[in-house]
């Protein structure tokens, strides 16, 4: 009987699907995405040794393990712990960290630290990203924001008193045919993708986010983004006020959440002719004056054309004299303390607009495709990495706590230069560069010690169990 080799590889129950991978920046490869295949990989280049640039992201990994991440993206992607899916999810998450903006960027990564972070021999492509996103819904991607939320909730991330919503533009160069929106008065009317997000406001932290395309208003996305916002928070006896623009200015949005009970809303008034009768009709003497040139009042309110209400008319006044006054109203669900929601807590609003600023750069300043699996999918992975990043930043302190994405993206997950390489049953990086050493000596070196005493698991289920310390040098 005669001997024939390697019989194994036409075995069809061994088959593996072939993925796209980036080689080099200018060389893609397809490689097997078998779990043996993954895992003799990944133990091999452990074993080689890795020196690189990219060694910074995994300062994010005991925060993956603080959060559960990698539990998350297993539910999220229906798989295993050694199938490649909730592995691509993982890189996505870093590759959000790292605030990678494009192809260019993206095929720089690989060889330098960044895949074995990963748990993958090697950095999957868009195509291969998309496949993977396009294979679960909107629903599951929610799923995963509220889950977060509510790990969130534990760690104290969020206060759960104030809320923000505000819709957050982005200019699109597709060539489908859909609605145009100004994104201000100043501008042309331009086709947009929208991502609708519900932040803090005194922990400056966003709970959830929706997506949709430019056809869809305020008043349809904030009922869902409310709810989602709601199977967050835990109840503490008092509804949360949501604080809102002039957008939200709408009888259906007001009509929707007085009868839910669950939140108040505030938002600011049009000064048109019906709203400027309205508070020509409230009497000087029933202003309420707090401080020199200040003052409050508030009246039932009901909007024209509403079967809701009436709702509460909150009413400011600036200036002493009659000649010099300035008046602003705004209209809430509920009777509260007006000088409080207007003086303190209604300035807080524009949190969200440094929150846009400091993170979008994680992956919400581009539009990108209009897919909304593929686009929900990338935007809950990104949350997953601000998450990350704002534990890892209220660890390290100043200045490290007040950088900005991009700030952080460049000078710590890809300026510091190390080596990886595996001591017993433990994988060890090695940084050369670190800023503030001792610093980072105090929160990282010992990590598996670290993480058993805040009961964390101390191995990674997505790096076949290793455990993970760190030096500085």
């Amino acid at each position: 009987m005669a001997f024939k080799k390697k019989l194994h590889l036409y075995r069809p129950a061994n088959a593996s699907l072939k993925v796209e991978t980036h080689r080099t920046k200018e060389r893609v490869r397809l490689e097997g995405s078998a779990p043996r295949d993954i895992e003799r990989g990944v133990r091999q280049l452990l074993a080689n040794k890795v020196s690189g640039t990219l060694v910074g992201i995994w300062l994010l990994v005991p925060e993956y393990l603080r959060l559960g991440i990698w539990d998350l993206v297993k539910a999220w992607s229906g798989m295993a712990d050694e199938r490649i899916e909730p592995r691509l999810a993982l890189q996505l998450i870093n590759e959000s960290a790292l605030c990678v903006s494009g192809i260019r960027m993206k095929r720089s990564l690989s060889q330098k630290g960044f895949e074995l972070a990963n748990g993958l021999p090697f950095i999957a492509t868009d195509p291969a990203i998309h496949h993977v996103l396009d294979s679960h819904n909107v629903a599951e991607a929610q799923r995963v924001q509220i889950a977060l939320g509510k790990v969130r909730e534990t760690f104290g991330h969020f206060e759960g008193k104030i809320m923000v919503i505000d819709p957050h533009h982005m200019k699109s160069s597709s060539k489908r045919q859909m609605v145009r929106r100004q994104k201000d008065r100043e501008s042309s009317p331009a086709k947009m993708a929208q991502t609708f997000f519900v932040l803090d406001a005194e922990t400056k932290q966003p709970l959830c986010l929706t997506t949709a395309s430019s056809a869809r208003t305020t008043t349809q996305a904030t009922p869902e983004l409310l709810t989602m916002t709601r199977s967050i928070l835990r109840p503490n006896g008092s509804r949360p006020l949501v604080l809102a623009d002039n957008e939200h200015y709408r009888a259906e949005l007001f009509e929707s959440i007085s009868s839910e009970s669950f939140f108040d809303l505030l938002v600011p008034m049009p000064y048109n002719p019906l709203v400027r009768k309205s508070i020509q009709r409230v009497p000087r003497e029933a202003f309420t004056r707090h401080w020199a040139g200040y003052a409050t009042a508030k009246q039932p309110y009901s909007i024209t054309r509403s079967q809701g209400g009436p709702y509460i008319q909150f009413i400011q006044r600036k200036g002493e004299r009659p000649q010099d006054d300035d008046f602003k109203a705004f209209l809430c669900t509920s009777d509260r303390d007006e000088m409080q929601d207007l003086s303190a807590n209604y300035p807080q609003r524009w949190h969200i607009e440094e929150f846009f600023k400091n993170d979008q750069a994680l992956g919400w300043h581009r539009a990108g495709t209009m897919n909304l699996n593929i686009r929900y999918g990338q935007m809950t992975m990104a949350l997953i990495a601000q998450a990350a990043c704002f534990m890892m930043r209220q660890r390290l302190g100043p200045p490290m706590n007040q950088w900005d994405a991009p700030h952080l993206a460049k000078d710590l997950f890809r300026g510091l230069d190390g080596d990886i390489r595996v001591q017993g049953d433990t994988i060890v990086v090695t940084y050369y560069n670190a800023p503030n050493p001792d610093l980072m000596k105090k929160h990282y070196e010992d990590m598996p010690q670290k993480l058993s005493s805040e009961g964390i698991q101390n191995t990674i289920p997505w790096l076949y169990n290793f455990k993970l310390d760190f030096r500085f040098k």
